[in-house]
Order: structure tokens, then C-alpha cells, then sequence
């Protein structure tokens, strides 16, 4: 349980910048170079390459090294540990506003004490 907390405690603290968010969108239509994925981004490749080694360490992203490219693609796995955990409070809620939606919804007796 401890690991899985740390996993998603990773990956919601990577997810949580908007420029790593921007990067896990466009690996999430294949994988990309880290060239590729700096072009539309005004930094620069230091900086993206920051933001990589925190995707990596997150589990989100993976990336490899041939010659002088470097290409990054999504981890699945990394993404279902946090997609399950999203997935069960979503689970949860809907439980919730189902049992209020019965409740609300079933006749009230103007006679009986509240």
C-alpha cells in the first residue's frame, strides 16, 4: 500500500505542472524526441529535460537513448496505477449521489416527524 501512495503521490506531483502535463498530452499520441517535445515549449532543453527526469522518476514516462536522440514515450503501468485510483474515487462519488438522488426522491410523509 505504502508504494502504491508513494507511485501516485509521484505521479500527481508530475502531473501537477502544466508544462509536464503539455508533454504526458503529446507522448499520449505516440512517442516523441525530446526535441520534438520542446518545440512548441518556450525553455530550453535544460529546462525540458528537468521536467522529463521528473516524469521518468514518477513512473509516467520512459524514455531511450540511441546515438544523440533521446525519445520518450507513456508508461502505461504508470498510468494505470494512477487511472485505477481515479477510476475508485469516481466509483465512490457516484455511489454517493446515487443514495442522495433515492433519498431525495422518495415521498415524504408531511405527517410523520422529521
Amino acid at each position: 500500500m505504502l508504494q502504491q501512495a508513494t507511485s501516485l503521490d509521484l505521479a500527481f506531483q508530475a502531473l501537477a505542472d502544466p508544462v509536464r502535463r503539455a508533454m504526458v498530452e503529446r507522448l499520449s499520441r505516440g512517442p516523441a524526441t525530446v526535441s520534438e517535445l520542446a518545440r512548441p515549449l518556450t525553455m530550453s532543453l535544460s529546462a525540458i529535460g528537468q521536467h522529463l527526469r521528473v516524469l521518468e522518476t514518477s513512473g509516467l514516462v520512459r524514455s531511450e537513448k540511441v546515438g544523440r536522440l533521446r525519445t520518450c514515450w507513456i508508461d502505461p503501468a504508470g498510468l494505470l496505477v494512477t487511472g485505477r485510483w481515479i477510476i475508485a474515487r469516481q466509483a465512490s462519488v457516484e455511489r454517493d449521489l446515487e443514495r442522495l438522488g433515492e433519498h431525495l426522491a422518495a415521498p415524504t410523509d408531511p405527517w410523520r416527524d422529521p
